[in-house]
């Protein structure tokens, strides 16, 4: 799947060649998907931070979505995915970004003011566990293994 990203001259070298984010994002699973350009910011190693992926990146994306990865890993870079400024914990920004994201952008579904803080304030209060204003990994993966 990794090479028939690639054009067909690179196909012999997919191990050494990175595919660009725009070719990432023409995977069936990925098109729709509303973290699309987070999951390729998560799982991409560039050090040009332009999102483009190796054959390594790649299979990592992939292994995190299987069904055969522990609910540990998928929670794990789920939590990675959802922590949008990427300072290790989920805080009010952050929650605020992946409502949007789950709820879409356009004016019919966007939540009024009152209804996300009011929303955000749930979200907090079921699992800000230490009371420090934000989720960390380890509240993060208490909630979702509560989660069926």
């Amino acid at each position: 799947r990794f090479s028939e990203l690639l054009p067909k001259e690179e196909r012999a070298n997919a191990c050494a060649v990175r595919v660009p984010k725009s070719q990432i994002l023409t995977l069936p699973e990925l098109r729709a998907n509303p973290f699309q350009h987070r999951i390729c910011r998560v799982f991409s190693t560039s050090e040009h931070r332009d999102d483009s992926m190796s054959f390594e990146d790649f299979l990592d994306m992939l292994s995190v979505f299987s069904d055969s990865a522990t609910s540990d890993i998928k929670s794990h870079y789920a939590f990675r995915i959802f922590d949008f400024d990427d300072d290790g914990t989920l805080d009010r920004k952050d929650l605020e970004k992946l409502v949007d994201c789950l709820t879409g952008q356009g004016e019919e579904s966007r939540l009024s003011t009152m209804e996300m803080e009011q929303l955000i304030r749930n979200i907090l209060e079921e699992s800000d566990i230490d009371k420090d204003g934000t989720i960390n990994l380890s509240e993060f993966q208490h909630v979702v293994s509560r989660s069926p």
